[in-house]
């Protein structure tokens, strides 16, 4: 069956979900939180994320075949990624085999390949992915993590991210991460400072839950290697993201200069290569790609297989905050765990908060994706009216 269009529109973002009924408790942490990142050694813009990141809507895609029948995928950056989409790679599909994810998937990563496959481009393709594979799903009249071979396990295992701890622990997760909130910027107080977060963490959780910490491309060599040897007593499962993610020789340094501690990242690292180069080194110890970044459910799947001929094991970023996530997650037999980012308020039920209406969450710190046709997303074409914005 040929594709008869695509289409990209502006929906709201994804970091807002939906709208709460229930008061919260208190503020979420994302309102007041600092967290140490990329930009953090700028005075102005140290203190809050929001100051800098850019505020865009997130993109929202429909493909329809020659039938009638559609399917829809999301990703972010607004305009931008929209005009990839609706001026270029969107275009060269019409008229092509919409089951043919796999090339359809290529054709896109070479199109683009003159201004780059990654960053922009990457997260384009990735929406567009996600609609291909919602559509062969209903097309097939099969949900698409059995398309990809599972289901893996009887259910998905999640851990959890944010400031909120003692509602993490209420909801029952038995894994948290996180955010750090000093780096270099901060000096030597920064390694008393995040101790201090980590120590108190450990003390409320018990020595039997899990415990991570988020880095977010913030520091460099030196302090990462400093900041973990002050935090070996607290038994931290991994730390991530502690370089940024262009640096591969600093991941490979890293490597050698703290053999002991496992090392997590791939969020910002976009289409397959950069997965590659790491496996080949064996630089990091858990691979983290973000489904909707990456290159979609096609990229992620590969960055999968090679990920397991190499020994080590995929942890998608925030891949349980969408229906995307979840069907991958659940059909990868190396995905031991996925990350729901939790930055919402406590007292607030999760089912509230889903930036699509109907979609799985976790419970006790498990969950099982919906087993309708595609992502089983229940909406129709009128509730997709809905979350168009502009």
């Amino acid at each position: 069956m040929k594709i008869k269009s695509v289409k990209a529109f502006l929906i709201k973002s994804d970091l807002t979900g939906g709208e709460i009924k229930t008061t919260p408790r208190r503020p979420a942490w994302t309102l007041h939180a600092e967290v140490a990142g990329p930009m953090s050694r700028f005075a102005r813009f140290k203190k809050l994320r929001t100051r800098w990141r850019p505020n865009l809507p997130s993109v929202g895609v429909i493909v329809t075949a020659e039938d009638g029948s559609w399917g829809f995928g999301a990703s972010r950056y607004g305009n931008p990624v929209a005009s990839l989409i609706n001026e270029h790679l969107g275009l060269l599909l019409i008229s092509e085999n919409c089951m043919a994810t796999e090339t359809l998937w290529d054709m896109m990563v070479r199109a683009a390949s003159p201004y780059g496959a990654s960053g922009l481009a990457s997260y384009a393709i990735s929406a567009i992915d996600f609609a291909l594979w919602d559509l062969k799903g209903k097309i097939l009249k099969r949900p698409v993590y059995e398309l990809l071979g599972g289901p893996a396990r009887d259910k998905q295992t999640c851990y959890v991210t944010g400031g909120d701890t003692d509602w993490h622990m209420e909801l029952g997760f038995d894994a948290t991460k996180l955010p750090c909130p000093y780096g270099p910027a901060d000096g030597r107080a920064a390694l008393d400072g995040n101790e201090e977060l980590v120590a108190r963490t450990r003390d409320l959780i018990g020595p039997t839950k899990e415990l991570m910490l988020d880095c977010w491309m913030a520091f460099d060599t030196d302090f990462t290697v400093r900041l973990a040897e002050r935090l070996r007593p607290y038994d931290l499962k991994w730390i991530e993201d502690c370089l940024l993610p262009e640096d591969m020789d600093g991941w490979s340094n890293l490597r050698q200069r703290l053999p002991w501690q496992t090392l997590a990242t791939g969020e910002h690292w976009y289409t397959v290569m950069p997965f590659m180069q790491a496996a080949s080194r064996h630089s990091v110890d858990i691979f983290q790609p973000d489904v909707a970044w990456v290159g979609g459910v096609t990229a992620t799947v590969k960055i999968c297989h090679l990920a397991e001929a190499a020994g080590i094991p995929v942890i998608p970023h925030a891949a349980m905050n969408s229906p995307f996530g979840q069907h991958v997650c659940f059909a990868m037999p190396n995905i031991p765990m996925g990350e729901f980012f939790m930055g919402s308020p406590p007292g607030v039920p999760l089912e509230e908060v889903t930036p699509f209406p109907g979609m799985a969450v976790p419970k006790n710190g498990v969950l099982v994706p919906r087993g309708e046709p595609g992502f089983g997303l229940t909406m129709s074409l009128d509730d997709l009216e809905k979350l168009k914005i502009g």
